[in-house]
C-alpha cells in the first residue's frame, strides 16, 4: 500500500477533530455540515477500502467531541449516538436493503419518519415525575449540565404529567423558531449588539450560557424525538408508542412525526416535508427514517458511532449564482493565506452574501475558479459560505486566474508554501501586524488567559499603533496610555490594566492554549500540561517524545517542537516570565500522592473573583474531584452568591460549606489546612 492513502487518513483526522472542536467547543464552525459530513464519508470509504488504517482514535469511531468545561460533566447512563447520515435516494435504498437482508426478510419494513430539526441535542433526566437534571450530548458518553437553564423553557415541564415511570431520560433537540430568531436579532440590532448567524448557533448559545436569566429571555422551544433511559413501566414495543407516550407525560414531540412503510414511504415523506420546508415555524436539514419495530432495531443493533436502524436524509444544500469580482487574501494567527471571493451580493438560504470562502489555492486550482466568473455559492446555514463551482459554459473571454500573492499583503514579508501542504503562510510571524492581532486575541481569549475587557476592537488599536508588538507588551501598558484611546476613558483603561495585571496567575494548561500553537486547543493543551509537568519540559521535547503524549500524533508534534524552536517564540515566553506571568508546575507520579486526593468538592452560585472553571482547574491540580451533584461523598461545597439547591442540601446534609476566602486558603495550604481539623 502506498503512503499516500495512510497520510490522507491522517490528515482527515486533524481536519475533523478541529472542526468538532470549533462546533461542539467553541461554536464557531468554519465549515459547513456538508463539507464536514464530506470529510467524514471520505474517511468512512478510506477506512472500509484500508481496514488496516482504522484506529481506534478515528473520529468515526466516536460521536463528537468533548464537552466545554465550563460547565460540569455529566455521564449519560447511555450512550447519546450520532445518525449515519443519507444524501440521495439511492444512499436511502442501500439503507434499506441493509436494513431488510439483517432481518432476513422481503417485506416492507414499518418506519417512523420525523423532521430532522437543526437545533442542539439535549438529554433530560426525570425522578418519580420530578425534572432532576439535563445535560447536552458533548461527545456522546459525557455532556455538559444544564439543568438551570433548560427549566426555564417552558416547553420542558417540571413535572411529568399523569403516571410517571420512576426514571424517564428523554432526548430531544432544542431549537429556536424562525420568528423568535427574527425578534432576537431586531433586538440585538436596537441594543447595537452583534446579531446571531442563523437559529441553530442561537440556540446553542443561548442554551450554554453561565446566567440561566439570559436563557429565559431567549424565544427557545424543544421537541423530544426518543428515549434514553426507562424504568419501572414496561418497554415499548414500537417507536411510535414510545413517542405518543412522551406527549401523554407533557413532553412536545414532532407533530410531523408519522409511520411510513418501506422505502417508496421514506421516499415520499422526504418529498412532501421538502416541498413545505420553507413555511414550517423552524429550521430543519432533512428528515430521519427509523425502523418502528423495538424488538427488530435491538436486532439490527449498533455499529461503533450509530444505530444501524436509522438513518438521517439530508436536504440538499441552499445554493445560488453570482458572479466573482475579485479575491482577497486574508491573513489568520498562524499566517495562514486564505482566499476570500468578493461577490456580486446574492440572496442564498434567506440571507444576503457577498463574501465566500475559496478555501485554499489546491481547490481554486481543482476548481478551476476565475475572478470574472459566473459561480454557484452554496449557504446551507453556514457561518462561511463557499464557491462550490464555476459555471464554465458562461464564461467570458476576459476571465483573470487567481494567483497567490509572493508577499504578504499586510506585512509585505514573503509568502511561503511547504511543498506537499495546501496552506501558504506569511513569514512574518509577530512583525506581521495581521498575525499579531490575531495572536492577540487568542491570548486573551476567554479560554486562555481571560483578559475581560481586552476585545477585538482594544487590540486593533493597540497594534495599529504599535503600542504591542507581543502578547508580553500588554503587561507594559499603562492607563494612560489606553485612556487615549477612541471611546476609551479613565475608568474602563483602569480597568484594563487590573484585568492584565490579574491574568498574570494562570495554569500551564491555559498558558500553552494562549500561546497559540498550530493545531493546539484546550485538550491538547491539558494533554501535554499533565504528561510533561513542566513548560521547559514541553519546549525541550523532541517530536518522538511529544507523541508520547496522549492523543498527539505526528502532525501536532511536530507543530509543537517547529513552534518551540522558533527563537522569536522562545523569545516571547521569556519575555512573559520576566513580565511575571506565572503558573504552577510538577507532576507527582501518583495522582493519589497530591494534597487534595480522595476529597470530592461541588461548586455552587457565582464567585466573587474566580469563575467555576478557573476554581476546577485550581482544585483538580491538587488532586480533588469535582462533582456536580452533592451526596453524602461530598467533603465540600463551595458556594458563592446565588448559590440554590446545591447549598441547602450541603447544610442539610452537614457538609463544610467554604466560601472564596476558604477555597484560598485551603488551596495555598491544603496540608495545613485538613491538619487544622477543617476537613469534613
Amino acid at each position: 500500500m502506498s503512503a499516500a492513502p495512510a497520510q490522507r487518513v491522517r490528515k482527515l483526522h486533524a481536519l475533523i477533530e478541529q472542526h468538532n472542536y470549533r462546533y461542539y467547543v467553541l461554536d464557531e464552525p468554519t465549515v459547513s455540515d456538508f463539507e464536514y459530513d464530506q470529510l467524514m464519508r471520505e474517511l468512512q470509504q478510506l477506512e472500509a477500502d484500508h481496514p488496516e488504517l482504522l484506529t481506534a482514535d478515528s473520529p468515526t469511531q466516536r460521536v463528537g467531541a468533548a464537552p466545554s468545561s465550563a460547565f460540569q460533566a455529566v455521564r449519560h447512563p447511555a450512550p447519546m449516538l450520532s445518525l449515519e447520515n443519507a444524501f440521495s435516494a439511492e444512499d436511502v435504498e442501500a439503507f434499506d436493503r441493509r436494513v431488510r437482508e439483517r432481518l432476513g426478510t422481503g417485506d416492507d419494513v414499518r418506519y417512523m419518519a420525523e423532521p430532522k430539526l437543526d437545533g442542539l441535542a439535549v438529554s433530560v433526566l426525570y425522578e418519580d415525575g420530578v425534572l432532576v437534571r439535563a445535560a447536552t450530548r458533548g461527545d456522546g458518553e459525557q455532556g455538559e449540565e444544564i439543568t438551570a437553564n433548560m427549566r426555564t423553557l417552558r416547553s420542558v415541564p417540571l413535572r411529568l404529567l399523569g403516571k410517571a415511570p420512576r426514571v424517564l431520560e428523554a432526548r430531544g433537540e432544542v431549537y429556536m423558531p424562525v420568528a423568535g430568531f427574527a425578534r432576537l436579532n431586531a433586538e440585538q440590532l436596537a441594543r447595537n449588539q452583534k446579531p446571531f448567524v442563523n437559529p441553530r448557533n442561537a440556540a446553542a448559545g443561548s442554551l450554554r450560557q453561565l446566567d440561566s436569566r439570559i436563557t429565559a429571555s431567549r424565544p427557545l422551544e424543544i421537541c423530544f424525538y426518543a428515549l434514553g433511559q426507562l424504568q419501572g413501566r414496561p418497554a415499548f414495543t414500537t417507536h411510535g408508542e414510545a413517542l405518543e407516550a412522551l406527549r401523554d407525560w407533557g413532553l412536545r414531540t414532532s407533530p410531523e412525526a408519522r409511520e411510513v412503510v418501506g422505502l417508496a414511504g421514506c421516499l415520499a415523506y422526504y418529498q412532501q416535508l421538502q416541498a413545505r420546508r420553507e413555511s414550517l415555524p423552524y429550521q430543519i436539514d432533512g428528515v430521519v427514517y427509523k425502523v418502528n419495530d423495538v424488538a427488530m432495531q435491538e436486532l439490527l443493533g449498533f455499529v461503533s458511532r450509530a444505530p444501524r436502524w436509522a438513518i438521517a436524509h439530508k436536504f440538499p444544500a441552499e445554493e445560488a449564482t453570482t458572479i466573482l469580482r475579485a479575491v482577497d487574501f486574508q491573513v489568520g494567527r498562524t499566517g495562514a493565506l486564505t482566499p476570500v471571493a468578493r461577490l456580486e451580493p446574492v440572496l442564498v438560504g434567506g440571507a444576503t452574501v457577498s463574501n465566500a470562502t475559496l478555501h485554499n489555492m489546491d481547490e481554486i486550482a481543482r476548481k478551476d475558479v476565475r475572478i470574472g466568473d459566473a459561480v454557484v455559492v452554496r449557504r446551507a446555514g453556514d457561518v462561511i459560505p463557499e464557491v462550490v463551482r464555476p459555471l464554465i459554459d458562461r464564461r467570458p473571454a476576459d476571465t483573470a486566474h487567481i494567483l497567490l500573492p509572493t508577499h504578504c499583503p499586510v506585512c509585505g514579508s514573503r509568502v511561503e508554501r511547504v511543498e506537499g501542504q495546501a496552506v501558504a503562510r506569511c513569514t512574518g510571524a509577530l512583525r506581521c501586524r495581521a498575525q499579531r492581532q490575531e495572536a492577540l486575541r487568542h491570548f486573551a481569549a476567554r479560554r486562555a488567559l481571560n483578559i475581560d475587557g481586552l476585545g477585538e476592537v482594544v487590540i486593533g488599536q493597540v497594534v495599529e499603533r504599535d503600542l504591542v508588538q507581543s502578547p508580553a507588551d500588554l503587561y507594559g501598558l499603562s492607563w494612560e496610555v489606553l485612556a487615549e484611546l477612541p471611546r476609551m476613558g479613565e475608568k474602563s483603561a483602569r480597568n484594563l490594566v487590573e484585568a492584565i495585571q490579574g491574568s498574570r496567575a494562570t495554569t500551564l494548561p491555559r498558558f500553552l492554549f494562549a500561546l497559540g500553537i498550530p493545531e493546539v486547543g484546550e485538550a491538547t493543551a491539558a494533554g501535554l500540561a499533565r504528561h510533561f509537568g513542566a513548560l521547559d519540559a514541553v519546549m525541550d521535547a523532541t517530536p518522538e517524545q511529544l507523541e508520547q503524549t496522549p492523543d498527539v500524533g505526528p502532525v501536532i508534534a511536530a507543530h509543537v517542537a517547529e513552534f518551540f524552536a522558533d527563537p522569536l517564540n522562545r523569545q516571547i515566553v521569556g519575555q512573559l516570565r520576566a513580565q511575571g506571568v506565572h503558573w504552577t508546575e510538577g507532576k507527582p507520579t501518583r495522582r493519589d500522592l497530591l494534597p487534595l486526593a480522595g476529597k470530592v468538592f461541588v461548586l455552587t452560585g457565582t464567585l466573587p473573583h474566580l469563575s467555576r472553571e478557573e476554581a476546577k482547574q485550581l482544585l483538580e491540580a491538587q488532586g480533588a474531584k469535582v462533582s456536580g451533584s452533592v451526596s453524602a461523598r461530598t467533603h465540600y461545597v463551595v458556594a458563592g452568591e446565588e448559590a440554590g439547591s446545591k447549598l441547602a442540601k450541603a447544610q442539610q446534609l452537614g457538609i463544610a460549606v467554604l466560601e472564596e476566602s476558604g477555597l484560598r486558603a485551603l488551596l495555598a495550604d491544603p496540608a495545613g489546612f485538613l491538619a487544622a481539623g477543617k476537613a469534613h
